[in-house]
């Protein structure tokens, strides 16, 4: 079985948001920085499946889980 690469151009592309460097910029520059108690998949932005996406990929500590992790970084910075 090959693996897909997990980086945040495909995690962006599996959530069904616009892959680019540019988009995903955006994307944070506009939905960042999160309040700090808010954890990822709580962001009001998202919707019900991109957040039961992202809620199982941490629980799950699946493949995803550590890109999950570095949007969730880059989500709660002040950039």
């Amino acid at each position: 079985m090959e693996r897909l690469p997990r980086d945040l151009s495909s995690l962006f592309a599996q959530l069904g948001e616009a892959s680019d460097e540019t988009a995903i910029a955006r994307f944070i520059a506009t939905h960042g920085p999160l309040e700090g108690g808010v954890q990822l998949h709580e962001a009001a932005f998202w919707t019900p499946s991109q957040a039961g996406f992202l809620r199982e990929a941490m629980l799950d500590d699946a493949e995803w889980a550590a890109i999950v992790d570095a949007l969730n970084s880059e989500l709660h910075q002040r950039h």
